[in-house]
């Protein structure tokens, strides 16, 4: 007798995108923005919150209309929805934080092309209801801030002996402090990232 198979809970969902399916730590998607601005913690959490919105507002208005997009062209479809939310991050931050659009450049206009919302509404939002693509985006926006923020932050202590948050110094080792410049630098993004993904991996096999 075949068994059938049972929806996930919306709590199932959006833990999915912060443990199981951690874009970052799991599925190893959009990592050219996570390691290209992850240099500070403040530089990340903006990507970070930035991304967040235009998942879960994609995500959202993919599921809305998903019974109006034709199969066979739905792919550019969901980059024009992606890319209209892109401009409203692009032009609210250009307004309201030119210092932090000024350090992220080219990289929040990329976000249309980033292949983790694109997936998203394609494997997900596309074939579910409004509220459990809402909550898909949520959980994938989260985990994909905590490990950006947390990459950014390790960079940037170790980098530069200083915490930047808020555009504020949370934390500054002082003069004596002798930083790793290597992980401020692109190398630098790839040893961090690895070892939270190792650290990742050790923690589930503990649990």
């Amino acid at each position: 007798m075949a068994r059938v198979k049972r929806e996930k809970t919306l709590g199932q969902i959006f833990m999915n995108g912060i443990v199981e399916e951690n874009p970052i730590l799991v599925l190893m998607i959009g990592l050219c923005p996570l390691l290209a601005v992850s240099g500070t913690a403040n530089d990340a959490f903006g990507m970070g919150v930035a991304t967040i919105f235009v998942l879960v507002c994609s995500n959202l208005l993919v599921s809305l209309v998903r019974n109006f997009i034709p199969p066979q062209i739905r792919i550019p479809i969901f980059i024009v929805i992606i890319s209209s939310f892109v401009t409203v991050v692009d032009l609210t931050m250009h307004g309201f934080q030119p210092e932090l659009y000024k350090n992220l450049g080219i990289f929040v206009p990329l976000i249309v092309v980033n292949c983790m919302i694109l997936g998203r509404s394609e494997a997900f939002a596309f074939r579910h209801g409004p509220v459990r693509a809402l909550v898909d985006g949520l959980g994938m926006g989260i985990g994909f801030i905590l490990v950006i923020t947390t990459l950014g932050a390790i960079r940037e202590i170790l980098g530069n002996g200083t915490i930047t948050l808020f555009n504020t110094e949370l934390l500054n080792l002082g003069e004596n402090y002798k930083p790793a410049l290597l992980f401020i630098m692109p190398p630098g993004g790839f040893l961090t990232i690895g070892f939270l993904m190792a650290l990742k991996k050790k923690l589930s096999k503990a649990a």
